[in-house]
């Protein structure tokens, strides 16, 4: 039985341009919009993790600089008060002719000195402190690489966020347009049933649909805030309210086109590869460190002392104080060279020198891995990239046809071959094709910086060219 055309002049005719003005309506914000560049700028002055990397990255500046003191001369001084009080007995033989007599007595003897000492040190030959500065630079370059990649997971993080609100946005306001059509719908049951040109089960059909409609309503609307949650905690400010793309939109080609090319981009950009061949260059350095347990060192030395004795010496003797001058200050100065040459040392330099080996080894195999990470993940990332784009032009395609189709079942609905239902399903499907749109266009930008990320390509250029996709 074909259903009867309702009984109602305001049956519900949504067109296109409702549903667009639904959408730009919850995106806009007015004035208070903020762009993604701006958000990465109050990102680079908030993000905690970003804020850590970088600090990490100072230290180590000055890390390299203590290692670098290793070649450099060493100086000191020394002074030194000393008061000595010495205690004992004295016995004393005196002969006269053919008399002897023995005294004996108790002295209490102190003594005070000064010295002052200056001592300095260079070294002049020495190959496991040239290895040790050599590492501390690999090891600062290190640094540089990893607040490289802290930069570029920066972007990538605060950017997900970003699309992530964006998108949240797109499915509230597809379910509360499709809600609003629900509504409508319901209502025109319920005044069909009224009139007697519908049955009951056309109005709880609707009450159904609408229920759900509700609901969905309700998760969209927490997803959104958790997004904005999420977004406000990377950038430290509140009431946040991101632009969204602009309309038409034009996504750029990738550049290069050639899988090949960003392979070549990431061996020489790539920030895990950096770090990897930059720890197998220290680990080579230990090895030349160890070896160098068997190479004789010589350092270059030079003192000057001078002792500076009390004014007196004070004794007392058998209850008797007994007061002494003194004088006659000292010095001394001295320069040599100091040859350490190692002969044996219990084949401890030899066992290093095989386990730094094997770390060599281990540093050589984990450089290799992390190329073919690499190479993995810029291949993975480039032909996600390509079907992504694939995907956003089979949607356009499906927009349009969607549009067609809506016009094309308002109108039956018009003649009296369609009912409402069947526009309400065309208005469903249009309003899920342009939130699936977006978000695929969402995900084609976010691979294109995934890209870049795992190439190490990543700069804050690109940023820039993302917000002038943005509306103003």
């Amino acid at each position: 039985m074909t259903p009867s055309r309702p009984f109602t002049p305001a049956a519900p005719r949504h067109t296109l341009s409702v549903a667009i003005a639904l959408g730009l309506l919850s995106l806009s914000a007015g004035a208070s919009a903020q762009s993604l560049s701006e958000l990465y700028e109050a990102a680079r002055n908030y993000d905690a993790t970003y804020l850590g990397a970088r600090a990490q990255a100072e230290s180590a500046v000055f890390r390299a600089e203590q290692a670098k003191a290793l070649n450099r001369p060493t100086a000191s001084f020394t002074a030194t008060a000393n008061v000595v009080k010495a205690d004992g007995q004295t016995t004393s033989t005196t002969t006269s002719g053919a008399n002897t007599s023995v005294s004996s007595r108790e002295d209490d003897i102190n003594t005070r000195d000064t010295k002052l000492a200056l001592q300095a040190q260079q070294s002049l030959y020495n190959p496991a402190n040239a290895a040790t500065i050599a590492q501390a630079e690999r090891a600062l370059a290190v640094s540089q690489a990893q607040l490289k990649a802290a930069e570029q997971d920066l972007i990538v993080r605060l950017s997900q966020a970003y699309f992530d609100v964006l998108a949240a946005k797109d499915v509230l306001s597809t379910v509360q347009a499709s809600k609003k059509a629900i509504s409508e719908q319901l209502a025109s049951a319920k005044r069909n049933f009224e009139v007697g040109t519908a049955t009951i089960t056309d109005t709880r059909e609707a009450q159904a649909k609408f229920d759900l409609a509700t609901a969905q309503e309700l998760a969209a609307d927490n997803d959104l805030r958790v997004k904005l949650l999420a977004l406000e905690q990377q950038v430290g400010k509140a009431g946040l309210s991101p632009r969204p793309l602009a309309a038409p939109v034009v996504l750029p080609p990738l550049q290069p086109s050639l899988v090949d090319e960003w392979l070549t981009r990431a061996e020489g950009n790539s920030t895990a590869v950096a770090q990897s061949r930059l720890a197998m260059d220290v680990a080579k350095l230990e090895t030349e460190k160890a070896r160098a347990g068997h190479l004789p060192t010589l350092s270059l030395g030079a003192s000057y002392s001078r002792t500076y004795p009390g004014g007196s010496t004070d004794s007392t003797t058998n209850g008797t104080m007994f007061t002494n001058s003194r004088s006659g200050n000292s010095g001394a100065a001295a320069i040599g060279l100091t040859l350490n040459v190692p002969l044996f040392s219990g084949y401890s330099v030899q066992n290093r020198i095989k386990e730094t080996l094997s770390l060599e080894d281990k540093a050589r195999n984990d450089l290799e891995g992390a190329r073919r990470a690499i190479a993995q993940g810029t291949r993975s990332a480039f032909y996600g990239v390509q079907s992504g784009q694939a995907q956003v032009k089979a949607l356009e395609a499906a927009e349009s046809s969607s549009k067609l189709a809506l016009e094309a079942t308002q109108l039956g609905y018009k003649v009296g071959v369609r009912v409402n239902l069947d526009v309400l399903n065309a208005q469903t499907q249009l309003y899920q094709t342009q939130r699936d749109l977006a978000r695929a266009r969402y995900d084609v930008v976010m691979g294109g910086l995934k890209l870049r990320q795992v190439t190490g390509t990543l700069t804050a250029g690109d940023v820039e060219a993302i917000n002038a996709l943005l509306a103003r």
